[in-house]
């Protein structure tokens, strides 16, 4: 099918409720039989009387654990003689990292020759990537100079947003119309009819955006609504008396936020989300920066998104495309490993410090995000002249 890379597509309003016969998940997305796993009618979970938190529980299953790791190590200060120097001591860690995932920045020529003759799509999460970190994720606010470079690849590039965010707090942010959005970490997303197995799915309905243009909406967790709601507000009511901590809703996803929770509270913070998910055995939970996020037990994620949005744009098969995702989180190691097999494109982990990734290449923050993006625009400007 001929590419269009400026295609427009902004946040719809959801549909109707769909009756459920017709829009249920489908079976493959479960790991599990569905025998029994309807919903009780009235309340789904009888919230049993609140019990004094047992701590060792998320001590035990490596939670706390996981929750120190996503916090970057402390500077040092080392005292050479009267002089006090400021040392990051993961620097040279970091350097010896950057040999087995070295810079997309200094690898750049070694990416576009591979990109010779193909049609790249390009795969963006949004914290961490497009914006900073900051303690308020209200605030994290993307530059507009990174809004322009951002809006200069659509004009060569088919251009994905993938996020944790929901959909539509997402295309707040960022505020294009130019792009495909997914939020909820891939369970909610708006894409192009294609006229492809995708379009089939159950879990698809066709909808118009605001020009009148045709678009689909996929959902492959949509009945999991009222569930992701009920946990909200408890979460919100056991949090509230405990500083500093926050927490949102993402419509398929509901994240608590603990950076700025002072450190001794982490664990009751675990040990509550801990609680909470006994009674919902139909949710899981994930761990992000400094983030806890609770999430349906589907087989769905950032990775299978990325397979969807490229089917959806007539990508998925042939060896004239190269995907390229860009993110910075836990949740993008499953696009990074869609990529990786196959040896199908190119995952790029932002970070600062050396982590384990499944990515091919590396940036160091935003700033080094929006050189990359620039230089592939200069790229594809010089080639098609």
């Amino acid at each position: 099918m001929e590419l269009k890379s400026n295609q427009t597509s902004p946040v719809l309003a959801d549909p109707a409720p769909v009756n459920k016969s017709r829009l249920g998940i489908a079976s493959n997305l479960l790991p599990y039989s569905q025998q029994g796993a309807s919903f009780p009618s009235g309340k789904y979970v009888s919230i049993p009387k609140k019990k004094p938190l047992q701590l060792d529980d998320v001590r035990s299953n490596g939670w706390l654990d996981d929750m120190i790791s996503s916090s970057p190590p402390r500077k040092k200060l080392l005292k050479d003689f009267t002089l006090e120097i400021a040392v990051d001591e993961t620097e040279i860690a970091y350097c010896a990292w950057m040999l087995k995932y070295p810079s997309a920045l200094n690898c750049f020529e070694q990416i576009v020759k591979r990109a010779k003759n193909k049609k790249i799509a390009i795969f963006l999460d949004y914290d961490g990537t497009l914006s900073p970190i900051v303690d308020d994720p209200d605030r994290a606010i993307m530059s507009s100079s990174m809004r322009a470079a951002v809006r200069n690849l659509t004009k060569y590039f088919p251009t994905a947003i993938i996020s944790g965010r929901s959909r539509d707090k997402v295309f707040e942010l960022i505020g294009l119309t130019e792009l495909y959005y997914a939020g909820s970490h891939g369970m909610d997303i708006i894409g192009p009819v294609s006229n492809t197995a995708s379009d089939k799915h159950p879990n698809t309905v066709k909808s118009g955006d605001k020009q009148g243009k045709e678009v689909k909406l996929f959902q492959p967790a949509r009945e999991f609504l009222p569930m992701i709601d009920e946990v909200f507000r408890i979460l919100v009511k056991n949090t509230k008396k405990i500083e500093g901590a926050k927490v949102e809703n993402h419509k398929f996803c509901t994240s608590v936020h603990y950076r700025n929770v002072d450190e001794k509270h982490w664990p009751t913070i675990a040990q509550i989300v801990h609680d909470i998910l006994k009674d919902y055995p139909r949710l899981r939970l994930t761990h992000g920066r400094k983030v806890l996020e609770v999430r349906p037990v589907i087989d769905w994620n950032k990775g299978k998104a990325v397979e969807f949005l490229l089917e959806s744009l007539g990508l998925s098969s042939g060896d004239d495309v190269l995907p390229i995702y860009i993110g910075d989180d836990r949740s993008d190691e499953d696009a990074f490993k869609v990529l990786r097999v196959g040896n199908l494109g190119y995952g790029i982990l932002v970070s600062s410090v050396p982590k384990e990734t499944k990515a091919f290449y590396s940036l160091r923050d935003p700033s080094e995000v929006m050189q990359f993006l620039k230089s592939l625009v200069r790229w594809k400007e010089e080639e098609e002249a």
